[in-house]
């Protein structure tokens, strides 16, 4: 029981560690294969799409509206896909554009995602459902459609996570759930495809510009969505009066270049986080060393600070020998 108890800690103190990714600057690093990346119209999902039709690949870019698929498919080594990652009928409609391709799929990148904000106990199902809808399931279901082409490949699968993955925040209750299960279906997902030589990783970017605050904001007025009678009527009348935007972030360049790094090392992390900060960074890390501590205290078999020293020590030794 102590032994499954330390290499669990072990496996997540490894897991949280990571080493900013080096991109090739060789045109050819793609060799033409093919990637899908979903929600590809805006934000992270454009700028992996750009860097990757740049850098070799053919990109199979996934898009809702008209005037994204018409803007995407002007750029060179990129074709657009629609899709809405809640519908399945446009789901299969992919595959069987990307089959047809004759390319095969030797990545998919499930970026497609979308921000609901309410407060955890005021939260309608509706809003809950399409939190998870697009965020958890529709990652679920692409995979799943793409699987046996990832298989026959010996592909690469990579989804958008969020710092938020280890974070919580009051009203992103919904997000931060998304974002949490995410984190969990990557671990899982790696145990099960590894033997098939598919290898899957995550990336955690923290606060980069892209459209999903407007977006969320923008779904909250055509719904009619007000602050009041709400218990937190200040909190959401800042965040409706504040419109979401987030174009005085830093660009996402960096991480479309995680992307890049993990369909490309020869031995891809589990976990990239990537962040334009150092705040971030910390704040992150100590999210995730505050849980353990939390999970590690006044338990039957609590460790003491130098047992947890040791088992940092090993997981660090861990992640150096794969360097």
């Amino acid at each position: 029981m102590l032994c499954a108890a330390r290499t669990r800690v072990i496996v997540l103190l490894a897991a949280i560690v990571s080493i900013t990714p080096g991109v090739s600057g060789d045109d050819s690093v793609g060799q033409g294969r093919a990637v899908f990346i979903t929600g590809a119209s805006t934000g992270i999902g454009r700028a992996t799409a750009e860097l990757f039709a740049e850098q070799g690949f053919y990109v199979y870019a996934g898009a809702r509206k008209q005037a994204d698929l018409d803007s995407l498919n002007a750029i060179e080594n990129i074709e657009a896909v629609k899709l809405d990652v809640t519908k399945q009928d446009e789901i299969d409609a992919a595959v069987a554009q990307i089959a047809e391709g004759g390319r095969g799929l030797y990545g998919l990148i499930n970026n497609a995602g979308v921000a609901v904000v309410a407060p955890m106990i005021e939260i309608t199902d509706e809003d809950l459902d399409f939190q998870m809808d697009v965020n958890v399931y529709g990652v679920v279901r692409v995979t799943r459609a793409f699987a046996p082409m990832l298989i026959e490949s010996k592909g690469r699968v990579s989804t958008t996570s969020s710092i938020s993955g280890f974070l919580c925040w009051g009203m992103g209750g919904a997000y931060t759930m998304s974002k949490h299960a995410i984190e969990a279906y990557t671990d899982t997902l790696a145990m099960e495809l590894a033997p098939f030589g598919v290898a899957v990783s995550v990336i955690e970017p923290g606060n980069y510009r892209s459209k999903i605050g407007e977006n969320l904001v923008q779904r909250m007025r055509d719904r009619g969505y007000t602050a009041e009678g709400s218990l937190y009527e200040q909190n959401l009348a800042s965040i409706l009066a504040g419109g979401g935007d987030r174009s005085n972030q830093k660009d996402p360049a960096e991480v479309a270049e995680a992307f890049l790094d993990a369909m490309t090392d020869d031995s891809p992390k589990l976990r990239y986080m990537v962040v334009p900060n150092e705040g971030e960074a910390r704040m992150t890390m100590m999210a995730v060393v505050n849980r353990l501590v939390q999970i590690n205290q006044d338990q039957p078999y609590t460790m003491d600070r130098e047992q947890l020293i040791e088992m940092l020590d090993a997981a660090l030794a861990g992640v150096e020998g794969e360097e």
